[in-house]
C-alpha cells in the first residue's frame, strides 16, 4: 500500500480559498472594516516582511473572534457543496482518483481550515490533517487551536499521524514555500503539477 500527502489551496484547487470563505462566513461589517484594518499587514505580507501565518493569524482573529461555532459549521458545510467544487483542478482530481483506484490512502495535509476542510474530505473518503480554530463554550475565540498546518508543522503532523515505513511509495504534492517540508517526506514528489527529483 502507498500514502499519497495533497496539500489543498493551489494543489487541489486554483487558487488559495481562505479569502473566499472569510467572505461567506463573516458580515458585511466585518469584511468592510477588515479591508482597513488588515490592510497595513496584508501590505507587508505582499511585500515579504509579514509572514503568511501572521496574516492568517490577524485574518481568523478579525474574521472570527465572537462567531457562533454553530454558524461556522453550517458556513463551513455550505462552502465544501458550494465554493470549493467551482475551484477544482481537474488534473489534481483526476491524480486523486487515480491513488484512489490504487487503493492507496490519501490524506489532505493543509493549512486551510477545518471549519470547511473537514466537510469536503468526509464527501470524498480523505483523511485530513490541517490547521483548526478553537470555540470555546460555543464560541469562536479568533485564535488557532495549536499551530497551523503550514511548513515543518505538514512534516510533523504526517509523520505523528503515519508510519511512513509502512508504505512501499510516499507520494506528495505542493504548490508553495510552506510544501517543501511535505514534499521532503515523500519518495515521488510533485510541485505545480511536475513531478520533481
Amino acid at each position: 500500500m502507498n500514502l499519497a500527502l495533497f496539500d489543498f489551496d493551489g494543489t487541489l484547487t486554483t487558487r488559495e480559498l481562505m479569502p473566499d470563505f472569510v467572505r461567506m462566513a463573516t458580515t458585511k461589517r466585518r469584511r468592510v472594516l477588515g479591508r482597513v484594518v488588515l490592510a497595513p499587514i496584508y501590505v507587508g505580507y505582499k511585500a515579504g516582511f509579514v509572514s503568511g501565518n501572521a496574516i492568517r493569524e490577524r485574518l481568523a482573529d478579525f474574521a472570527f473572534r465572537g462567531l457562533a461555532q454553530h454558524d461556522m459549521h453550517v458556513a463551513g458545510e455550505r462552502f465544501a457543496r458550494e465554493t470549493v467544487p467551482t475551484v477544482l483542478r481537474p488534473e489534481a482530481m483526476e491524480r486523486l482518483r487515480w491513488h484512489r483506484e490504487q487503493g492507496d490512502t490519501i490524506a489532505v495535509v493543509s493549512g486551510s481550515f477545518d471549519l470547511y476542510l473537514s466537510h469536503w474530505c468526509a464527501q470524498h473518503g480523505l483523511e485530513l490533517l490541517c490547521s483548526s480554530l478553537e470555540a470555546r463554550d460555543g464560541v469562536m475565540t479568533g485564535r488557532f487551536h495549536g499551530e497551523q498546518c503550514v511548513g515543518a508543522e505538514k512534516a510533523r503532523r504526517v509523520r505523528e499521524r503515519y508510519d511512513l515505513s509502512r508504505y512501499g511509495v510516499v507520494y506528495a504534492y505542493g504548490d508553495t514555500h510552506e510544501d517543501r517540508d511535505l514534499l521532503a517526506l515523500a519518495h515521488r514528489r510533485w510541485y505545480r503539477g511536475r513531478e520533481v527529483t
